[in-house]
């Protein structure tokens, strides 16, 4: 097996505590979209985290159109994407916080140079990187190493397509089992595993000891190799995927 090279982090809620504060904006536009299309159910940020965590407001636009039978035409989709975009980053400059405990460990590993470190989300890269700069992450990221199902791909797309890590991996000059990604939700997971590359699953944004223990289960379902709650485990769960990849 090869050896481990670089580290691929997905960005909301797991480098950066941004889900409900986006969720919460994108509640908004996607209320907007049903009312425009007379559907009376409405959405709130913790019911939209429930139903599409981990995908983009594209691929969002999508499964409420599939789920409510709408017809979103191409005009109106940029530019309800436009306006969620718009709305989830002034929310996100304005109040972003970083995962607790991560920030300790990019140091420690931005100082190492011993892999190196790349950001791989589903969310637009504006967005991904105006989250980076608001908790003071940019510095470990720089805009050549951050990626975006919504817009580094000449075809849009979100997570679980494993298209964003494969374009990712050509980038970088590396290969998939050379990688190791972090990831919180079921779609990222999926992602990921998809494109073969070894996944560590990170559940510490979740509220409670019993949503961890469920998003867990979940994640290590959909392929993960293995838990992580706190960033400070990160070490040990990195070990696991070396020494296995080893054997």
């Amino acid at each position: 097996m090869p050896q481990i090279t670089h580290i691929l982090f997905d960005c909301d809620n797991t480098l950066v505590l941004s889900e409900d504060l986006a969720f919460e904006a994108c509640a908004e536009v996607a209320n907007q979209v049903l009312q425009a299309h007379d559907i009376p159910d409405r959405y709130t940020g913790p019911q939209l985290i429930t139903d599409f965590v981990g995908m983009n407001f594209r691929g969002m636009l999508k499964a409420l159109s599939e789920k409510f039978n709408l017809t979103i035409s191409p005009e109106d989709e940029e530019a309800y994407v436009k306006q969620e975009e718009d709305q989830v980053i002034a929310t996100l400059s304005a109040k972003a916080q970083p995962c607790v405990n991560v920030d300790p460990e990019l140091e420690s590993l931005a100082k190492e140079k011993k892999y190196k470190l790349a950001v791989v989300s589903s969310s637009a890269k504006r967005r991904v990187v105006a989250c980076l700069q608001k908790v003071g992450q940019d510095k470990f990221f720089p805009d050549e190493v951050v990626f975006s199902a919504a817009t580094s791909l000449e075809k849009p797309t979100s997570k679980p397509d494993p298209a964003i890590y494969l374009h990712a991996c050509e980038k970088l000059d590396t290969e998939p089992g050379m990688c190791v990604a972090v990831e919180d939700s079921a779609s990222g997971t999926k992602s990921a595993v998809k494109a073969g590359i070894p996944t560590i699953g990170y559940v510490g944004s979740y509220h409670g000891e019993e949503m961890q223990e469920k998003m867990g289960k979940a994640l290590l379902e959909h392929g993960a190799k293995n838990i992580m709650v706190d960033w400070t485990e990160f070490r040990n769960k990195l070990a696991e995927i070396e020494n296995g990849a080893r054997l």
